[in-house]
């Protein structure tokens, strides 16, 4: 198997399927390509050997690709049926899906106000982007019910018991939440820190921190590197 993703530090959407994938100790090469905006980069060209879908992060099963996060995730789940990378119980799964298909398909608002940036610490950005986005709030505030009814559900550590797909989906907003100090309640707080803590999201954010690259256009609220 090989993984193309993104900037450690900056991409979200690679993030997912390899913390996944070190979680479960699949074997994997690891293709980085370098993050740039526009339509004719090396970024692009390098990727269209990969995909037509032009982003990361994309699959290769026995070369045959697979792109979209989603995709990868079901993708592995029927390679590697032994694995619990969806619940054990039909009911759970449906539940689990659902929850990452929420996270894939919005929370927009903090998407866009609160890119991922894992080296660096923006409590000043987070507390502007709170006081004068009332979506964020939203975004957020759905997150925490989300991550604190199905904790109480499962009885935790995570979402659904065991480490699984739904929990590398949140991942990057863990991440989002470090970096501009977002609050959480004391449950989701604590869900969080065990999510961060995990070998597999600590193996990404090492490496995201070792990177030092700045891609200005990922860096809204900084102009130089630190």
């Amino acid at each position: 198997m090989q993984l193309v993703i993104g900037n450690k530090n900056y991409s979200s959407w690679s993030m997912r399927p390899w913390v996944l994938m070190r979680h479960f100790g699949l074997a994997f090469e690891e293709i980085k390509l370098r993050l740039e905006f526009g339509s004719d980069t090396q970024f692009q060209r390098e990727l269209a050997r990969y995909t037509p879908a032009g982003r990361v992060p994309v699959l290769l099963l026995d070369g045959h690709a697979v792109w979209d996060t989603l995709a990868i995730v079901e993708a592995l789940a029927d390679a590697l049926p032994a694995l619990p990378i969806w619940p054990r119980d039909a009911r759970d799964r449906a539940r689990a899906r659902s929850l990452c298909a929420e996270m894939h398909a919005g929370f927009s608002a903090l998407r866009n106000h609160c890119p991922m940036n894992i080296e660096a610490r923006l409590p000043e950005a987070g507390a502007r982007v709170l006081a004068t986005e009332a979506a964020v709030r939203v975004d957020l505030a759905r997150i925490d019910a989300m991550w604190s009814g199905q904790l109480g559900a499962s009885g935790g550590p995570f979402l659904f018991g065991e480490f699984g797909a739904a929990d590398a989906f949140y991942a990057p907003v863990v991440a989002r939440c470090r970096s501009y100090a977002l609050p959480l309640s004391p449950l989701a707080r604590a869900y969080a820190d065990r999510v961060w803590a995990t070998p597999g999201v600590a193996a990404w954010v090492a490496d995201a921190l070792a990177e030092r690259d700045f891609v200005a256009e990922d860096e809204p609220y900084r102009s130089a590197p630190i």
